[in-house]
């Protein structure tokens, strides 16, 4: 079985495992946590709790399975590679050039976020910084990542204790119990279905947590970093996904639209503490700016790894003398001006598809990751089986349920009226891609006839 090439590739391997755990915590809390989940929660009432536990649990058989194969192959581009590996090219093609999509446009749209201030200003004030980080080096970004990440997991462990000690009655002013659990209809006050078709709306919020096994290339102790990480994705999704969208669905009266626009704030201000509004801002501020830079290294990266292999154009993959693949980066920063100045040229169309196409594409590219496990493990097993230093949960049963439980989701979205805008967008940029690999690969054949 040929194997990805050198592991490092020439990148510095200087990220530290303090960075690496920073890296996957920071990836699983993103700004949607913190603002999108009222919406799911408005649909779904207190049982939005089943919604983000059934995403989250496909997110950690994915992290296993990325676990499993990032520790065998520390390779530039990760599951890119897996893909590639086990798939064969277009496999590979269609999962970096997805992958690098969905970043970019996140990228630009977390950019032009921030309310009362002019999107260009912020965009330009923004980009122009974590582009200056990630130029910097590659222990520059983790860095930033870990002080990011770090207070992002202070804040929502400060949050689970507040909301805990406030339903325990230990907290002053409060007097025991659950009171919003169930009285507003029950626990399940519009029944099954939308707890359903709300987990297929968070999907997309825990998009991130992969990042740390594209960072593998670049850590100092790879096997470690990812093996101690991937494990831990279990009790960070439970604590910090369910644990706090339970207390806000416990605290809060889930049909109240006006808190639920703002949930995380609403739960706060249950509590009684000063300045509310402001502290969850800031907040939500440092998860953006987490996410941009997170998005950024994450899209260079997957970027230098399609030019090594042929997919991008040679000299995006070029390194300078320290290690940091800065034509990538710029590359990468360069499309994210170009998606919001189509937010202004072009709001209702171009715009509207990069907007509704994203989250669609992440699926996409997890049931690729998930069809790459599958055929990479019976390949390790027959030959390198020492290679499997950490091993995915009921193989090959459990991958195989993570792959009809994703492409349920895809189904699912078809029918859901809100959803259907993003399948449609996103089955379109997959059309797009396949024809750019047909025009790659008939450029690729006509080329030595006309020698």
């Amino acid at each position: 079985m040929s194997t990805p090439g050198p592991a490092a590739g020439g990148l510095r391997r200087t990220l530290q495992r303090r960075h690496m755990h920073m890296i996957a915590l920071g990836g699983v809390i993103g700004a949607g946590l913190f603002v999108g989940s009222g919406v799911v929660i408005g649909a779904a009432g207190p049982a939005a709790v089943i919604s983000f536990a059934l995403t989250g649990a496909l997110v950690v058989l994915v992290m296993r399975m990325l676990g499993e194969m990032a520790v065998a192959y520390p390779a530039i581009g990760g599951f890119y590679e897996y893909n590639r590996l086990a798939l064969g090219e277009l496999a590979g093609f269609l999962t970096g050039w997805m992958y690098w999509y969905f970043w970019v446009i996140v990228v630009a749209l977390l950019a032009t976020w921030w309310p009362t201030i002019a999107p260009w200003q912020f965009t330009l004030a923004l980009m122009g910084l974590f582009t200056i980080v990630n130029l910097l080096s590659v222990r520059s970004y983790g860095e930033a990542e870990f002080w990011f990440a770090s207070i992002k997991v202070a804040a929502i462990v400060a949050f689970l204790c507040a909301g805990a000690l406030f339903a325990l009655g230990a907290w002053p002013g409060a007097s025991a119990g659950l009171p919003q659990l169930t009285a507003h209809g029950g626990f399940l006050p519009r029944g099954i279905v939308p707890v359903l078709t709300g987990a297929v709306a968070a999907t997309g919020f825990y998009f991130g947590a992969e990042i740390v096994t594209i960072a593998a290339a670049e850590s100092a102790e790879p096997d470690k970093a990812v093996a101690e990480t991937t494990q831990s994705v279990i009790w960070r999704v439970l604590i910090f996904y369910i644990g706090s969208i339970f207390l806000v669905v416990a605290l809060v009266p889930w049909n109240d639209a006006a808190r639920m626009t703002r949930p995380y704030v609403s739960v706060m201000e249950v509590l009684r503490i000063p300045a509310a509004p402001t502290v969850m801002s800031l907040v939500i501020l440092t998860a953006v700016l987490s996410a941009l830079n997170s998005g950024l290294f994450a899209a260079s990266r997957m970027l230098m790894a399609l030019a090594r292999r042929g997919d991008a154009p040679a000299s995006v993959a070029r390194l300078d003398a320290r290690g940091v693949p800065v034509a990538a980066i710029l590359a990468s920063t360069a499309f994210g001006y170009l998606t919001v100045a189509m937010s202004y040229l072009s709001p209702d169309r171009i715009f509207a598809f990069l907007v509704n196409s994203y989250g669609t594409v992440a699926i996409f590219v997890y049931v690729l990751i998930a069809v790459a496990e599958l055929r990479l493990r019976a390949r390790l097993e027959r030959e390198m089986p020492e290679r499997l230093r950490i091993r995915m949960w009921g193989y090959p049963w459990l991958t195989r349920l993570a792959i009809l439980a994703m492409l349920a989701i895809v189904a699912a979205m078809s029918v859901i009226p809100e959803q259907r805008a993003p399948l449609v967008f996103g089955l379109l940029s997959v059309l797009v891609l396949l024809g750019v690999y047909a025009l790659r690969r008939l450029a690729r054949t006509q080329a030595p006839a006309l020698r």
